[in-house]
């Protein structure tokens, strides 16, 4: 969306005490949607600006179109001042420990007796229960919510390979502010509401709780699953390159295997019908790797595309930085830095009227906001 067009959050304000992944998702969200999100850091700017290693684009990814303002909330001026902002605000967004935010006398029962329209998001590890004082990690609830267990080799838990239940807690939470502010137009009053990593993680693993409450069965790890389909895996072509292919009907498989010139595996024993093939399964992903092996991904690629059969290269992330659907379709957006640079940030994967919600402005540099935000302020109590 241009600069010039309307967004659906013009005119609600947020302000947001967040760090690393998944408080300021949210907030990103809700500004990328137009929101006036103020960004809340402390003296010497957020330590997530400064993560090494696998941390270190946490910061550009999650931020973008946000207001940075510089408070020390330890003290007792900059928790007024905070205070008297969230006063200025319809949202007020945090992910700290348990228990800070109320230490602090900025958590939402305080701040809901001075302000009863304010909404309020709580990002945890877990919701309300014997575990919601413990301290999580998407690590942590990996483990605990079933998803390592699932994505990993039998005896090998395995997380996933990205934040996915920081990024979709925050999600949820931007879920919340959405359902908060649509109840608060027709009561008038606002709410809490709380996002958490465990049950974030469990609601991911929920088809395969399901599966066990139907079949009494233990759903076993993914690697060592039954697949539903005779042709579904990664399989390694020439030159060592590997493709994932499925074919998932009869119709597929008969096309596949004309695609491959190859009709004879038709008439073969045990292949006549999925159910057929799922039972030689072993046997049918041998025979094709032994064929496919001798085809070159650049070659066979648009044959299977042209014929309808679902493939998928193994793409690598420094290689979707130039990925000619993402470039094309507008996924990736110059943002300027807060060291005055420019990098290609990842937008939001959906269209509102055609448009893709896009970058504002440029990240924000460690209270860059500081005198527009609280001049505000001033400007109010001597009004």
């Amino acid at each position: 969306m241009t600069s010039q067009a309307p967004l659906p959050l013009s005119g609600v304000r947020v302000l947001e005490f967040t760090h690393m992944v998944m408080g300021p998702t949210c907030g990103m969200i809700l500004a990328d949607l137009g929101a006036e999100v103020i960004k809340v850091e402390p003296p010497g700017g957020d330590k997530t600006r400064k993560l090494p290693g696998l941390g270190i684009g946490f910061f550009r990814s999650f931020n973008r179109n946000k207001k940075s303002v510089v408070l020390d909330i330890n003290t007792e001026e900059g928790r007024a001042t905070a205070a008297e902002l969230a006063g200025e605000c319809d949202v007020v967004l945090e992910n700290f420990r348990p228990g800070l935010m109320k230490k602090l006398g900025l958590d939402y029962e305080t701040l809901s007796k001075r302000y009863p329209k304010l909404i309020y998001v709580t990002h945890k590890g877990f919701l309300p229960g014997p575990y919601e004082k413990r301290l999580a990690l998407d690590e942590v609830v990996q483990m605990m919510g079933g998803l390592s267990y699932m994505t990993g080799p039998v005896g090998r838990p395995l997380r996933a390979g990205t934040s996915v239940n920081d990024i979709m807690g925050g999600m949820f939470g931007a879920i919340g502010v959405l359902a908060a502010l649509r109840e608060r137009d027709e009561t008038g009053r606002g709410q809490e509401v709380q996002s958490a990593l465990f049950e974030n993680c469990v609601f991911l693993c929920a088809q395969h709780m399901q599966q066990y409450l139907m079949t009494g069965e233990p759903p076993p790890p993914m690697p060592a699953r039954v697949s539903a389909w005779s042709v579904y895996d990664v399989f390694t072509l020439a030159d060592n390159e590997q493709l994932f292919i499925g074919a998932v009907s009869d119709k597929q498989f008969e096309t596949l295997c004309r695609v491959l010139e190859r009709t004879d595996l038709l008439d073969r024993p045990g292949f006549a019908d999925n159910a057929s093939r799922v039972a030689v399964r072993p046997e049918l992903l041998a025979t094709l790797g032994e064929i496919l092996i001798h085809h070159r991904i650049d070659e066979l690629s648009p044959k299977l595309e042209a014929a309808g059969i679902p493939y998928a290269p193994i793409m690598r992330p420094e290689q979707l930085v130039e990925d000619p659907h993402l470039k094309a379709s507008g996924g990736l957006a110059p943002m300027t830095t807060d060291d005055g640079g420019v990098t290609d940030v990842v937008l939001l994967p959906l269209l509102m009227g055609g448009r893709r919600p896009g970058v504002r402005s440029p990240l924000p540099k460690a209270g860059e906001h500081n005198d527009e935000i609280l001049s505000r302020l001033k400007s109010r109590q001597t009004a």
